[in-house]
């Protein structure tokens, strides 16, 4: 018997008839909801480099060109069917810097990712099954590659959704912000290093890191003779004592409430019993710098609160000094030197005693750059042949740090980079030369770990080194160095500090870093563990809330500031996760468990491998949470590239 179709069954299947397959073009979705880098954004039918979309040597009238950190999300009502598109870095891109990985993600998971791609690399086809996905997100990363550049673009050439129903459409792309750390208290908090190294006979200065509403009284007891503390700024000023260990009790107080800490001074030849932290021009400025910057930097860093959670260095970087051969800043012009050999400081910088001096009265320190060669790597005047005047001069003039970079020091003084004589010699000299000054100078080489410098910088007087070099804004960079820390652990004790090189988290100057955030807290996190220097290169005046969460925990600085000075091993590697682990002053340990691959994965340690006996209290420092006793171990479920710190502490029975 044949089938009877009524109306009523034609009226019921007719939406199902009506639902036919339709494409559209990513392209023609409203690209403003992208999430991009700051100064970039999505574009239709062309490459973000300003040129059409050219992959392998083809060229496509269709498309969407993306750069650095985009993020496209997509919201597909559960109606669509494929993704397809042919993606890869534009014919025009730089060769030398650009690299990008594309992925496509569907309702929180990988659909497809590809391999990092570079200029000339074969585009590559995508085909994606979307059934049942309800929000598409299609996104680029850069600089993945170790040393790769963070600022490149790539190109989603014929991107399109096949669907039936309803269109998708582009949603806001922006991810909130991972705000970890809990709002500072309203009652007095004091923070920063508990030991705090000076030379006998030359100046001191130390500001008493505290937070907390204001107004707020510092008062001190066993303070040494020759030494006198502010009340009201908490500034302690005066002369060091003669050598000898000061133990001084700190007491803060507001209208909510009073905190006390003590404070250990030591009087003797090692500065930097903790690793030095504060702000360094070079990144977020470069050859830009101006006194005018530095100045209102180190007002950012009073005002910003960075002062009040230990950071105190303000520290000049290259292009403070004459360079003749700058047409484009007259600036720079000028006389290298004066009638008596010392160096001069070129027009932006007008007045260098006045800017220290300046700096000096917020309670911070300043800090200059040079080079053992005759120009430095921008190009200005160095030290070379004029050492000794120039120590003078950085002394005479106020400053409390000097970085000495390798630079142009080859192009005088032929030698092996491997051979240990040739890389120490001028770093042993300009050493002597600070020791003799009557002001307290922190000593940081600069040249880039050749000839295997924490073995040796200690001997010439060293109290930071770099061991790599310099850092980028990028996955790739910031991983590829801080990751390759391992085995300098011996080389490290107070005074004495390995350095990767600057931090990268916040605003760069000119735009916002390119690592996201779980990205910012393993920077953090592992430098804090490394007990490397924290020295920002952010710009201190655009401090946003996220920035101030990741830079500002005083649990995680504490783990840096630690006064055993110890640094962080590898404990172990499990595939794309890896746990550090550093022993406190206190007896406890601060442990670091990272995730450097793709994907959310869960990330374990025991404590048989860290070496742990009995049940141990586990805290969390990014959200200073304790979370309860764990008998043998402890697991965390970290996102892609990120990590949880953690505090083991010996509970009690």
């Amino acid at each position: 018997m044949k089938p009877t179709f009524t109306l009523l069954t034609a009226l019921l299947l007719a939406p199902l008839a009506m639902l036919h397959a339709a494409d559209i073009a990513v392209s023609s979705l409203d690209l403003k909801l992208a999430a991009n880098s700051t100064g970039y954004r999505a574009t239709a039918n062309s490459s973000n480099v300003g040129k059409p979309i050219t992959l392998g040597g083809v060229n496509y009238a269709n498309g969407l060109g993306s750069h650095s950190r985009f993020r496209l999300a997509i919201d597909c009502h559960g109606m669509a069917k494929r993704f397809t598109a042919t993606v890869g870095v534009n014919d025009a891109g730089s060769k030398q810097y650009d690299n990008v990985v594309f992925r496509v993600e569907g309702d929180g998971k990988k659909l497809w990712m590809s391999p990092v791609m570079k200029v000339g690399d074969a585009p590559l086809p995508i085909d994606v099954d979307l059934t049942g996905v309800n929000q598409l997100v299609l996104w680029l990363r850069c600089g993945e590659l170790p040393g790769g550049g963070a600022d490149g673009p790539g190109d989603w050439a014929n991107a399109t959704i096949t669907y039936e129903g309803e269109a998708p459409v582009a949603v806001d792309s922006v991810l909130p912000r991972k705000i970890l750390t809990p709002p500072e208290a309203l009652t007095p908090r004091i923070n920063g290093a508990r030991v705090y190294g000076a030379r006998p006979g030359n100046p001191f200065l130390f500001y008493v890191p505290v937070t907390g509403a204001r107004p707020m009284k510092v008062t001190a007891s066993g303070l040494p003779n020759g030494l006198i503390l502010d009340s009201a700024s908490g500034i302690i000023t005066g002369t060091t004592p003669a050598a000898g260990t000061y133990e001084v009790k700190l007491t803060a107080t507001n209208a909510r409430g009073s905190d006390t800490r003590e404070l250990q001074i030591v009087s003797g030849e090692t500065l930097a019993l903790t690793p030095p932290m504060g702000f360094n021009s070079w990144n977020g400025f470069s050859r830009k710098v101006t006194q005018e910057i530095m100045l209102t930097q180190a007002e950012a860093m009073a005002s910003s609160g960075l002062r009040d959670h230990g950071y105190a260095y303000v520290n000049i970087d290259d292009f403070w000094e004459v360079q003749n051969k700058a047409d484009w800043d007259v600036k720079l012009h000028g006389a290298e030197r004066d009638e008596q050999g010392r160096i001069n400081s070129n027009a932006r910088f007008p007045d260098m005693p006045g800017l220290t001096a300046a700096i000096h009265k917020l309670g911070l320190k300043a800090g200059i750059y040079s080079t053992p060669g005759p120009t430095t790597c921008g190009g200005c005047v160095g030290s070379w042949q004029h050492e000794e005047k120039d120590a003078q001069r950085f002394s005479d003039w106020g400053f409390d740090y000097l970085k000495y970079d390798w630079c142009s020091y080859n192009t005088v003084v032929q030698g092996k980079y491997e051979d240990k004589p040739y890389a120490m010699k001028p770093y042993a000299q300009m050493g002597e030369l600070l020791r003799k000054q009557k002001r307290d100078i922190v000593y940081s080489l600069c040249q880039y770990g050749m000839a295997n410098v924490w073995e040796w910088a200690a001997e010439v007087g060293g109290n930071t080194w770099r061991t790599t070099h310099d850092i980028g804004d990028s996955w790739g960079s910031m991983a590829g160095i801080g990751f390759k820390q391992g085995g300098h652990e011996a080389f490290v004790k107070p005074g004495c500090w390995n350095d990767p090189d600057m931090m990268v988290a916040g605003n760069m100057g000119y735009r916002n870093t390119n690592l996201d955030d779980d990205e910012q807290y393993t920077h953090v996190s592992l430098w804090s563990l490394l007990a490397a220097p924290l020295l920002l290169g952010c710009d201190m005046r655009q401090m946003d809330e996220f920035t101030h969460n990741v830079l500002c925990n005083d649990e995680v600085i504490e783990v840096n500031q630690d006064p055993l000075g110890r640094m962080a091993s590898r404990i172990a590697t499990h595939g794309e996760t890896q746990v550090w682990a550093k022993p406190m002053s206190d007896g406890s340990m601060a442990v670091g468990l990272f995730n450097l691959g793709d994907e959310t994965v869960s990330v374990s340690t025991t404590w048989n491998e860290l070496k742990l006996t009995g049940p141990q209290q586990v805290r969390d420092l990014w959200r200073q949470k304790d979370l309860g006793k764990q008998a043998g171990g402890f697991t965390a479920d970290i996102p892609r590239h990120g990590c949880m710190l953690i505090r083991l502490f010996l509970a009690k029975q």
